[in-house]
């Protein structure tokens, strides 16, 4: 395994235990099994490697291959609408000690923007997916995509908060059955039928 790989994987866990706040980039190399300064030399900052391990080892919405033009519309919208769900789940543990402190969570927004991530780039992600399908045809012109795609973000990081409430860091994933009536339900909320 990679040096790189192994600063991710000790990240992954460390953060997800831990969560970020509590997560030192010492601890991190320590279990890694390396110096702090070698993790330097793979990533700028701490903020850089969350975002890697958000982007690498968070199973769910940074790992959904989906193209415009392929698949149903419906298809296509749970597997987002399942990666999200799985995704926020995933990362409840990590972020949510950032809620309880302003000034931490200023500073990582602000760290996260310089390396473009933050939470708005799941709701643009999905949009772009929904505007290049109405493009194509296969979504109606009169739908609105930045509203399904905020409906769609919103929802899921509701069911992915319950669940983590209700079962902890070890939650059970989102029941595909919610997956697949949140998909259902966006689907008939852009008038689309393919």
């Amino acid at each position: 395994m990679e040096t790189r790989d192994r600063i991710l994987d000790a990240a992954a866990e460390l953060m997800r235990t831990r969560g970020i706040t509590r997560t030192t980039t010492k601890e991190i190399a320590k279990a890694a099994g390396f110096s702090e300064a070698t993790l330097y030399k793979h990533f700028r900052d701490k903020e850089e490697l969350l975002l890697r391990v958000l982007r690498e080892r968070v199973p769910g919405f940074a790992r959904v291959e989906i193209t415009a033009g392929r698949d149903r519309v419906e298809d296509n919208i749970f597997r987002l609408v399942r990666g999200a769900l799985d995704f926020y789940r995933e990362t409840f543990p990590m972020l949510g000690s950032l809620l309880s402190e302003p000034g931490l969570m200023a500073a990582h927004h602000a760290s996260i923007s310089r390396h473009g991530g933050g939470p708005s780039r799941a709701v643009e992600r999905v949009a772009a997916y929904l505007h290049a399908e109405r493009a194509l045809g296969r979504v109606p012109e009169h739908a609105d995509p930045d509203t399904v795609a905020a409906l769609l973000t919103g929802a899921c990081f509701q069911q992915a908060f319950f669940a983590y409430f209700a079962g902890g860091p070890d939650a059970a994933p989102v029941p595909d059955e919610v997956a697949t009536a949140l998909a259902r339900t966006l689907t008939a909320a852009l008038g689309t039928t393919t």
